[in-house]
Formats: C-alpha cells, structure tokens, sequence
C-alpha cells in the first residue's frame, strides 16, 4: 500500500518535542510519507525558546515547490509561520491546491515563549480562507476571536464564528482547560462534535498541538473522513502523552514512538 504523502510546513524545534520534529515522528509512526518546508529555526529544549531565526518567504516557497513539483502530496500541515510575509505567501501558493489543509494556529510554545507576533497573527486569516482544518487551544481561540472564552458555550460560539466567516472546520483543543476531562470540540458544517479524554496528570506535554494536527492530516491524506481523522488525532496524541519520556527539567517530550508493549493494539486502533 503507498503510504500517504504528508507535507508539513513548520518550524524547526532543536529539542525534538515539538514543531516539525514532533511532525515527522507522528506522520511516520501513522504510516505517512512526511515531507518538509521549514518556516523558522529555533534553539529550544524543554525549559524554553532561547532564540528564533525566521527562514525568508521566498525560501519557504521554493521548499514547497520543490516537494510539490516532483513528490506531491496527499495533505498539507501548518504550523509555526515564521512572520506575515510567510504567511501571506502560503495563502498565495497553497490557495489552488484541492487536498486537505490543516492549519494549527501557533501562536506560542509551550513554555509561554511567543512564536508569532501581531502582524502574523492579523495574517493567519488568509490561511483560515484556505484551510479544511483550524485546530486553534483555548488561548488561541481567545486571541482569533478577540475576546476571553470561559464556557463551553462560549468556545462553541467562537468556534461557529470562524467556520461562518472562512469556511474552515474548527477543532477547539481544551488541554488548556481544567478538570480530569479533557473536552475537544469539533465544528463541522455547523454541526459540533465532542471528544472527550481522560486529562493526563503530567507536565511533559511539549508538542501535543503539532502532534494532533499533523495526526489529523495523515487521516485525511488517507482518505479518512474529517471526523475519523480527528477522532484518530486524538486517540494517537492521548496514547503519546502517557508514553512520554520524561526528558528535561522542564515540559517534556511526549512519546511519539509510543515504546511499550502497547503499540500494536493501539496502531490498529488509529488505522481503523
């Protein structure tokens, strides 16, 4: 069977938990062929972004080009921008293609370090125009929606309001929010579906948003419906987070490889 071709535009995450690291592993581990444009570098590890060096648009591009021209692909992932240029230039490049689009709005690392200014920020509508897919958390959420969200309601309501003004479906990710469950709220069509998870009692969650996102992507580059797909997102990322390693003083890696005895069970679970 030909694996799902899966190219993912991110940044580049040193410390191996997040970004197009995290991508790869999550895309790989799901029987996907991933294939890269890097938007940024970064030199980070678990306890913090110490420095970020932007990768210019016309690079970005020429990356995109040279995957789509001679690999093509079966779906496209988003994650960290870079800056507005690069923003725009993706709307402008990636407007045509008739795959699926999962952009994750990262707005910030785990750590709370900022990964995308205002200007990238304000530039993130025309990438929701293109997307199939916007998987923002809670404080991204609040910040596309210009106002604090504290109920579920209220998370709903922004969620609808993205789907009516760009068209995209909205995966409203609650790992931000407290309690032992973990709500994933998924607008489709202006329908809402809910998933939700047993909440992991752990810090190492660095990288669950690229993880989920490029998860879904996969899904769909196979042909999943939206539903299956997110559903296998968040049954992979779930699994991933209670295998976590425990690397690093600070929020650590999750376990894209899964390494137990469990895998098996778990791999035909998220290829149903």
């Amino acid at each position: 069977m030909t694996p799902p071709r899966v190219l993912i535009i991110a940044g580049s995450d040193s410390g191996g938990g997040a970004g197009i690291q995290a991508d790869i592993k999550t895309v790989t581990m799901l029987g996907g062929f991933a294939m890269t444009a890097i938007t940024a570098i970064t030199a980070q590890n678990t306890l913090g972004v110490e420095a970020v060096m932007p990768v210019p648009a016309d690079m970005v591009v020429k990356q995109i080009d040279a995957v789509l021209d001679d690999l093509d692909a079966d779906a496209v992932k988003i994650g960290m921008i870079g800056g507005a240029e690069t923003a725009a230039a993706l709307a402008d490049r990636l407007g045509d293609l008739d795959i699926p689009i999962v952009f994750d709005p990262v707005m910030a690392a785990t750590t709370g370090a900022a990964l995308a200014d205002a200007a990238t920020i304000a530039a993130f509508e025309r990438l929701m125009g293109i997307a199939t897919l916007v998987t923002p958390n809670l404080p991204e959420l609040d910040t596309l929606a210009g106002r604090m969200l504290r109920t579920e309601d209220e998370i709903v309501d922004a969620a609808l309001a993205l789907h009516r003004r760009h068209g995209c479906a909205v995966l409203a990710k609650g790992g931000h929010q407290r309690g032992p469950t973990v709500t994933d709220l998924l607008v489709v069509g202006g329908e809402v579906f809910r998933h939700d998870s047993p909440r992991v009692a752990t810090k190492d969650t660095h990288g669950t948003g690229c993880t989920l996102a490029s998860a879904v992507a996969t899904g769909l580059a196979a042909g999943r419906s939206l539903e299956q797909a997110v559903a296998q997102g968040i049954l992979y990322t779930q699994a991933a987070i209670q295998a976590a390693p425990g690397f690093g003083g600070g929020h650590g890696p999750i376990g894209h490889t899964l390494g137990s005895a469990a895998w098996p069970d778990i791999h035909r679970k998220v290829r149903r």
